[in-house]
This record gives structure tokens, sequence and C-alpha cells, in this order.
């Protein structure tokens, strides 16, 4: 119970020697609470966010695992719990509705599930996949699990044993722009923007100062610079970056710096700063 939040199942009880109607005396007692059927909270303990995804989880029966956003959370790529929990049950199961718990039937592949702090859930690779997909910031928690979680060739071996599933073709999208970095979608995306709302006077890739600025108003003296995925940058990429800035903020431009992810999940925040800086 302690390594589990405070939480136990029937069958671990009766595992470490307790018999049923052990069980039922500290239910009676106050000194353990039923959470639902054969799942328990000692007494003592709050009822926190992982004691629901717990209950949730031990709840569902054998082979339930965490999945999406709840996994995610899980394994510390979010830090916050989602609303809801998210339960896998194997296809051939069914189990009762319960508030709060949104329950999927799927067989998943032995090589995509793990136990993580004593709770089944997905591994890390699907995780990733499939919470990108379902949150609305989901590239960037994917970006940020490739800087030192895992790898594009991982993620793109789970993708491949889980075609077909809910939110495939979307991750599909998501692995092909973070292979190619993202910077040049980023400025496709940025282009498409400004051609959008009738921003004129900028053009792309002016060259100053022996630099190449991305998108540029020139009269404003305006520079906007456009990233791609945080993970395709190396030490050396970043330095010339930070060199490249100061040059061109000394001889005289302002400087908007925007990402992909940005780009693509806040778009008008972004045309709100340019038009800050254009005013």
């Amino acid at each position: 119970m302690a390594g589990q939040d405070g939480v136990i199942i029937l069958g671990q009880a009766l595992q470490a020697g307790m018999s049923e109607s052990a069980v039922r005396r500290r239910v009676a007692s106050g000194e353990w609470r039923r959470l639902t059927t054969g799942v328990y909270l000692r007494a003592d303990r709050q009822h926190t966010a992982a004691v629901r995804l717990r209950a949730a989880v031990y709840g569902a029966g054998s082979e339930a695992v965490a999945y999406g956003p709840s996994a995610a959370w899980w394994h510390d790529l979010i830090d916050r719990p989602p609303t809801r929990c998210h339960v896998t049950i194997p296809e051939r199961r069914t189990v009762r509705a319960r508030d709060g718990v949104r329950v999927r039937r799927r067989d998943l592949n032995p090589a995509d599930m793990l136990i993580r702090k004593s709770l089944p859930c997905t591994a890390l690779e699907l995780t990733v996949l499939e919470a990108a997909v379902d949150m609305r910031d989901g590239s960037v928690m994917m970006d940020r699990a490739l800087q030192r979680r895992t790898t594009l060739a991982a993620l793109q071996a789970a993708h491949e044993r889980n075609l077909g599933r809910r939110g495939s073709t979307a991750a599909a999208a998501l692995l092909r722009s973070a292979g190619e970095g993202g910077a040049s979608e980023a400025e496709r995306m940025l282009h498409r923007l400004l051609r959008r709302v009738g921003i004129a006077g900028w053009r792309p890739h002016v060259r100053s100062c022996g630099y190449e600025i991305d998108v540029a108003f020139t009269r404003a003296r305006l520079a906007i610079e456009v990233d791609g995925w945080a993970w395709h940058r190396d030490v050396e990429r970043f330095n010339h970056d930070l060199e490249r800035q100061n040059v061109l903020v000394n001889a005289g431009w302002h400087m908007l710096r925007f990402s992909w992810h940005q780009l693509r999940h806040d778009p008008n925040r972004v045309l709100g700063q340019i038009l800050a800086a254009l005013g």
C-alpha cells in the first residue's frame, strides 16, 4: 500500500495472507475505504489524482492499463493529470461505466505495455503518440520527449505496430513533421497566416549583415525567425542562432521568434505579437 499511494486490491491482500473477512473488518472499522469493487484505500491517505487513476485501472480488472493523457501524466510527460482517467481493457471484455473514467476496448501489443510505479500503463512511445493527438499542445510534449526520453525511430516503430488505431493519421503527420525538423513547414504556416489576414510589406529570405532573415518587414526593421522542432537543434546551431540574433539587433532590427508549435497551436497569439511589433 505504501508503494501504491495507499491503494490495495483484494487479490493483493489475499496474496499477502489476509482473508476476505479480515478485509471486510478493516472496511467496517473505517481503517480502509472502498473505492470500487475490490479496490481499497487506507483511511489516512488522501484521495489524490494518483489514487483516482489507480482505482480506475485496478477496478477495470486484469490486463487493464492507463493510456493517452493519463499515461502521459504517469510517465511525467505532462505536469497536470487529465480531468478524466483513460483506461484500456482487452477487446473481449466489458466493464461497467464509471463517472470520470473513459474506457476503450483494444488489444495491445505486449511491447506497448509496462508497469510504472506499480501501475500498468502504455509504454512511453505509444503514450507519446496517443497523447499527442488528443492534447492541444501534444506536439510540444512529443518534442520534449524526443529531446530527453526517446528517439524518432522508437516512436516510428510503435506507430507501425499500431497502424489503423484512432488518431493514427494525425500521429503519422506529426512524425513526418518531426522527422523533417519542421522549420520549412513553420515558415509556410507563417506565410499563410500573414496572407490570410492581409498583412503586407513583408518578404521571405531577406539577407542582412551576412545573415538570412526568414521573414522581414524591411521598412519597419522587423525580423521574424521561425524555429522547427527543438530536438533538431544542436549546440552549434543554437550558438549560431544566438550570434545572428545579436548582430541583427545591433544593426537595428527588432527580432521576433516563433516555433512550429506556436504557429500550429496558437496562431492568433503569434499574429498579435507581430501586429504589436509593427504598431
